[in-house]
Parts: structure tokens; C-alpha cells; sequence
């Protein structure tokens, strides 16, 4: 039997996050905190190991909002900007733990870690200030931390390869634009799917939301929540339109996976 899993969505936003800077659309300008959305990011919580999904940009604001004490590991999709560039937050939880943090990705991503905050991994005694300290571990297929199996799931983001992942009856699977036909067996039998839905209108690297409902029905699983959504989408608007079944995630939500 699968473990219970928690689920936080620490952010839900597009890479420019919502409100954009500048803009006066109504969803930027929505009273509604649903439609308040950072950089895309999640905590899985799962026999007491918490799993961070990427460190987007507003890393420390969304671990305050969210009461994030404890991180194990750090799991990264892929290299791009917005998934990355809260990576030195996590020298907090070096401080509070006490040991170096394993972060888990494909080798073109941590290749990409090395260079972007290639401070943290220089053995620099001279370094004046204190900085990360992580061991990088490239994803080859399954494997378990402390007693949760994670399996990745290669996507297609554009033509970039990247990863979700799955845990127990969960995944979790944003920047994506196309499922490869070997990965559709992965996501099989899930009780709640988080799939990128970008907006209405079509992009080449994302789903827009009818190519997600359409990829969310072909998957069955028994909730699906998006995620990674841009401005175009007011929250109580659109999950009126939705499917059952099917709703936005919002930044803070809190999903439990029995």
C-alpha cells in the first residue's frame, strides 16, 4: 500500500509569476489571493522525508508563507530559469540541518546548476560569505529517498527533455508540451495529477488549458489540479468552465493523497 502523501503547492505561476510587472489586467489586479501566483514549485511531504520540487525565484517568501521547516532532498524538472534561481536559499536549510542537501536532476541540469551558482560547488576557503552546500546526484531512472521510490517521467517541454515525477498515486508534471507514448504508462492509476495549463491560447513549449483538459482526461486521474498559469486565467472564472473533476491549483493549497 502507498504511503500518505501532503502536497503544498508552493507556486503556481507562469515564469513571469502573476501580477506581472506593469500589467493592470484584471487578473493582476484581482483581490482574490488565488490569483497571487510565484514561480512554479512544490513540497511533497511523504514518510517524513520532505521533497522539494525546483527552487524557483521566490524560494524563501513561499517556505515563510508556507511554514516550510525541513527540507531532505530537492528534485529539479529541468534547467530553465524560473525552477532554478532560488537555489541559495537553500543554505538555510544546510544552517537548520546540518548537513550538505542531495539535489537529484537530469546531467544537462545540474551541468546548468554548476555553472549559474558555480560559487556554491568552487572549494573556495577564501569564499567570504557561507553559501549552499549540495551533492548532485544525476536521475538515471527510479530511486528512493529514505522510503519514498520517486519514478521520472520524461516529458517534452518544446523539444527540451524534462522530468516530472511520480509518488505512489501522485505526479507531478509542469512544463510540458508533449507526453512521449513511453510515459504514458507511468501515470496510470494516479489519484490526483498537478499538469501544466498555461492559458487559453496556444504556446509552443506549454499546454494550453484545452490541450491539458484533453491530457487530463486521457490520463483518469481522479483529481487533476494545473498548474505553471499565466495571467489569461482568472481562478473562480475559469474553474467554473472546468470539468469534474479538474480545478487550478493556487499557491499554498494543500492536497492530501490517502
Amino acid at each position: 500500500m502507498d504511503a500518505p502523501l501532503t502536497i503544498t503547492i508552493l507556486g503556481s505561476g507562469t515564469s513571469h509569476g502573476v501580477p506581472m510587472i506593469a500589467c493592470d489586467c484584471p487578473v493582476c489586479t484581482s483581490p482574490d489571493p488565488r490569483d497571487k501566483r510565484t514561480r512554479p514549485s512544490i513540497l511533497i511531504e511523504s514518510g517524513g522525508e520532505n521533497l522539494l520540487v525546483d527552487t524557483s525565484p521566490e524560494l524563501r517568501l513561499q517556505c515563510i508563507a508556507n511554514n516550510v521547516r525541513r527540507v531532505d532532498a530537492v528534485l529539479y524538472t529541468h534547467h530553465h530559469i524560473d525552477h532554478l534561481a532560488g537555489l541559495d536559499d537553500l543554505r538555510r536549510f544546510n544552517w537548520i540541518q546540518g548537513m550538505p542537501l542531495p539535489c537529484y536532476g537530469q546531467l544537462e541540469t545540474l551541468d546548468r546548476l554548476r555553472t549559474m551558482f558555480a560559487y556554491a560547488f568552487e572549494d573556495d576557503p577564501e569564499y567570504p560569505s557561507s553559501k549552499p552546500q549540495l551533492v548532485l546526484r544525476e536521475i538515471k531512472g527510479p530511486f528512493t529517498i529514505g522510503g519514498t521510490t520517486i519514478t521520472p517521467i520524461p516529458l517534452l517541454h518544446g523539444t527540451l527533455p524534462v522530468l516530472g515525477f511520480r509518488v505512489g498515486r501522485f505526479a507531478y508534471c509542469t512544463d510540458v508540451s508533449e507526453i512521449p507514448r513511453d510515459s504514458w504508462k507511468l501515470l496510470e492509476g494516479l489519484d490526483v495529477l498537478i499538469l501544466d495549463a498555461l492559458r487559453k491560447r496556444p504556446h509552443p513549449t506549454h499546454f494550453n488549458l484545452e490541450q491539458a483538459i484533453d491530457h487530463a482526461r486521457r490520463i483518469g486521474a481522479k483529481q487533476t489540479f494545473f498548474t505553471h498559469i499565466a495571467h489569461e486565467l482568472g481562478h473562480e472564472e475559469t474553474n467554473r468552465e472546468l470539468p469534474k473533476g479538474m480545478a487550478l491549483g493556487h499557491d499554498g493549497q494543500r492536497i492530501a493523497v490517502s
